[in-house]
């Protein structure tokens, strides 16, 4: 017997069956063991086959519009993992890694199909199963809608841009425009004051340029800052676009998954009926 039929007896999925449904389902299935880091699966094989974790863990992870892995799911003992896959007949979206020694059981279609065969109310379980995953592909989606492009922009941030922004800042700001206007008056009036011995005497030409070249450096400062506000509503506006576009995937993948399940179980049903 390829495993203990009681490591299915704790597993929802299976805690309809009864002892001799669970030999049955233990003879077909086939004990697998991954080593550290070995892949299960990679995105695009074949799906017919989900995996229960007997000892160890696993990461399931996605690559998202970006190429970065986000991890939406990390099976232990007693868990399942391309189970949606293996159901829908469709190929792996995800792919799966073994974190450390791992030893899970291989689960094929068809051994799930016999399953239910036998005990059609095990359809209710796996409905649950794929209910949960649909709860965390809403997880996700809310988890990507939630990066803050303030945040993505900060990390590509350069001394230079922190400056610039530091100076408009400053340069946009009362404390700004009520300094500098101190500035201004106590200029004019110590040089009025000292009449011939004035360093700047009036038409204060000193003073002009000294206000030229701010102008000429704080403006494109400015400039500076200005377009990278612009690159954040940019960037705003794209992860909006991506979070919708792979919303409606999701959605469109899981309305397929359950029906496809749902006719299974109608077939199922009607098996039963007819014997």
């Amino acid at each position: 017997m390829p495993c203990d039929p009681s490591v299915f007896e704790d597993i929802p999925i299976f805690s309809l069956l009864d002892a001799d449904e669970r030999a049955v389902l233990a003879e077909q299935v086939e004990l697998r063991r991954f080593s550290a880091r070995q892949r299960v699966y990679r995105a695009g094989d074949p799906g017919g086959k989900a995996y229960l974790v007997l000892r160890g863990q696993v990461q399931v992870i996605v690559i998202d519009d970006d190429n970065q892995e986000v991890v939406i799911d990390r099976p232990r003992s007693g868990e399942m993992f391309g189970l949606a896959s293996m159901l829908s007949a469709a190929p792996h979206q995800t792919m799966a890694v073994a974190l450390e020694e791992t030893t899970a059981i291989e689960i094929e279609r068809n051994d799930i199909a016999a399953l239910l065969q036998r005990k059609p109310l095990a359809g209710l379980d796996m409905l649950t199963m794929v209910g949960r995953q649909f709860h965390a592909a809403q997880d996700l989606v809310r988890m990507r809608a939630a990066r803050n492009p303030n945040e993505v922009i900060a990390e590509r941030l350069t001394m230079g841009d922190r400056l610039a922004d530091a100076v408009a800042r400053f340069g946009g700001s009362w404390a700004f425009i009520i300094a500098f206007g101190v500035v201004l008056v106590v200029w004019t009036a110590i040089n009025v004051i000292l009449a011939t011995r004035a360093w700047d005497p009036y038409p204060f030409i000193l003073l002009n340029l000294v206000l030229s070249m701010l102008a000429a450096i704080q403006a494109p400062i400015i400039m500076m800052s200005q377009n990278r506000q612009d690159a954040k509503d940019r960037l705003r506006s794209e992860l909006d676009f991506a979070v919708n576009r792979k919303a409606e995937a999701e959605i469109t993948q899981l309305a397929a998954k359950l029906n496809r399940l749902q006719d299974r179980l109608e077939d199922i049903e009607t098996a039963l009926s007819r014997r």
